[in-house]
C-alpha cells in the first residue's frame, strides 16, 4: 500500500466457472469483517510472504461472491481512517493474487479502481524522484525514482454490451427497449497513465512481483 505525502438497468452475466481460491485464502477473506490485517515486514512470516510472486486470477475466481468480498474488504482497508493509503495490493492482506486497487487522481473525484492481473508494458525513461512509504513497511519513508509515464495492461472486470430488444414507433417518435449486459470477455486492455497516479501503479504492481519500495529507495 502506497502512502501519500504532500510538501439504464444492467444484467450481470457471470457464467458457471468454479473458484480455485485456496482454503487458506478463503479463511483470510472471510474472517473478521471490514478492515483486513495488513501484512508487514517486521514479522518474519509476513515478510517472506510479501516477497512471493503473486498468482494470476482466473475467470472462475473473479466470478465468485468471494472475489467481491475481497474487493470490498481491500477497499475498507486502504480507506482506514487510522492510516489511509492511495493504493493497495492483494498480497498486503494475505492474498497472493494479482489484484490491486489504485486511487485514480487523474480522474474526476479521484475514485478507487480495481485492476485484475495488471502488468507494466512500457515505462518512460524520464523519471521523477518522490517520497514514498508503505503500510507493509512500518516507520520507513524514502525517496524512489519512478517513471513519469507508463502503459499498464490488465483484464477489465466487466465489459458492457448493449443489445436492442425492440423498436416501436409512436406517432412521430420511436420507443426503444435496450438491454445492457455486463460480461467479462477476458480480453486485456492497455491504459497510458501519467504523473502521481503512475507512481501508485508502479508501487502496487511491484508488490505483485515481491518487490518493496525499499528495494528501490535511494540510500543515504
Amino acid at each position: 500500500m502506497l502512502k501519500y505525502w504532500l510538501g439504464i438497468v444492467g444484467l450481470f452475466v457471470w457464467g458457471g466457472c468454479s473458484t480455485s481460491f485456496t482454503p487458506q485464502e478463503v479463511k483470510v477473506i472471510k474472517e473478521g469483517g471490514g478492515i483486513m490485517r495488513v501484512w508487514k515486514t517486521d514479522n518474519r512470516e509476513d515478510s517472506l510472504f510479501l516477497r512471493q510472486q503473486a498468482i494470476e486470477l482466473t475467470p472462475g475466481e473473479i466470478r465468485t461472491e468471494l472475489f467481491q468480498v475481497l474487493k470490498q474488504r481491500m477497499l475498507a482497508t486502504v480507506n482506514d481512517s487510522a492510516d489511509p493509503g492511495v493504493g493497495i495490493a492483494a498480497p498486503q492482506v494475505g492474498i497472493s493474487r494479482r489484484l490491486i486497487a489504485v486511487q485514480r487522481y487523474d480522474k474526476p473525484g479521484a475514485p478507487f479502481e480495481f485492476y485484475i492481473n495488471p502488468g507494466i508494458v512500457s515505462a518512460s525513461e524520464e523519471q521523477s524522484l518522490g517520497k514514498e512509504g508503505c503500510l507493509s513497511v512500518p516507520d520507513v519513508v524514502g525517496e524512489v525514482w519512478r517513471s513519469n509515464e507508463i502503459v499498464v495492461r490488465y483484464i477489465p472486470e466487466l465489459t458492457s454490451i448493449k443489445r436492442m430488444l425492440s423498436r416501436e414507433k409512436t406517432d412521430s417518435t420511436f420507443k426503444f427497449e435496450v438491454k445492457v449486459e455486463y460480461r467479462n470477455t477476458w480480453e486485456p486492455v492497455c491504459d497510458t497513465i501519467r504523473g502521481f497516479t503512475a507512481v501508485i501503479f508502479q508501487h502496487e504492481i511491484d508488490h505483485l512481483n515481491g518487490i518493496l519500495f525499499t528495494d528501490k529507495m535511494i540510500k543515504e
